[in-house]
């Protein structure tokens, strides 16, 4: 019996299994939900906002003292610098203004992520030295798209959807002149790092490196466990704060409180 005409259709089909399977893959990834929630972000800035006053940058890449940052998009308008992250996120939204960490509930899954405020606050400073401009030139904003909502009360420079768009318009004090407006549009296009492949991989690449380093600065020395802060309780440190290990006393790893 020929056994290649017996898996000869099977194999066929798994050809054509193959790319659906990768196209599957590729759009449950985190990249492609930010590409898409970045496209949705671009599309719905060119139609509903006047691009005689707003001039939208995106996916900016700015050289830092720990490597790079990455922002998604800027929009230079006379009413100020919008400094705008992109979520593409489903679930419920947990989170306030102040927490380090927000959450992301799905059914019965949670996770956390970081407050995306914190994570904007470092590319309006960046900005700031580029620029040269002060901090009431910039506004800070978080654009949440997909399928999530907020089960908490948020900022009103967090929004969800086309909401973005109001925010922007609500600001109507004029900050920049003209002449500044193109000064601000021709410092990001000489400041950025040329947007191409190479430049996304290293960027990907240096976000990793920096979150192991938090990682490891963050996890026991002895068993890599969680830690949590804690206080001596006796002896010539008592009322020393210290980051001990969540197993303690099995685990005595800890470290000092820099």
């Amino acid at each position: 019996m020929d056994l290649t005409l017996l898996f000869s259709p099977l194999i066929t089909m798994l050809w054509y299994l193959l790319p659906l399977v990768v196209l599957a893959t590729l759009f449950k990834s985190a990249w492609f939900k930010g590409v898409v929630g970045e496209f949705i972000v671009n599309l719905t800035a060119k139609w509903l906002l006047d691009s005689k006053q707003y001039h939208l940058i995106k996916n900016v890449t700015l050289p830092t003292d720990e490597g790079t940052t990455q922002i998604d998009h800027i929009i230079v308008s006379p009413y100020g610098v919008f400094v705008v992250e992109t979520k593409n996120m489903k679930g419920w939204i947990f989170g306030s203004e102040r927490q380090k960490t927000w959450t992301q509930k799905i059914y019965r899954h949670t996770q956390k992520f970081q407050n995306p405020l914190h994570q904007n606050y470092k590319h309006v400073k960046t900005l700031e030295v580029l620029l040269g401009l002060r901090p009431e030139q910039f506004h800070s904003l978080v654009v949440f798209v997909g399928e999530s909502s907020f089960k908490t009360s948020m900022p009103e420079n967090v929004t969800h959807g086309i909401g973005y768009i109001r925010y922007i318009k609500s600001k109507r004090v004029v900050v920049l002149s003209e002449s500044e407006v193109k000064t601000v549009i021709a410092k990001i296009g000489s400041g950025r790092l040329a947007p191409s492949l190479r430049t996304h991989i290293e960027h990907v690449n240096n976000v990793k490196e920096h979150v192991k380093k938090a990682v490891e600065r963050d996890s026991c020395p002895k068993c890599g466990g969680e830690m949590v802060l804690r206080e001596v309780k006796k002896g010539i440190h008592v009322g020393k704060k210290f980051w001990g290990c969540v197993r303690f006393p099995s685990c005595t790893g800890g470290r000092n409180v820099s």
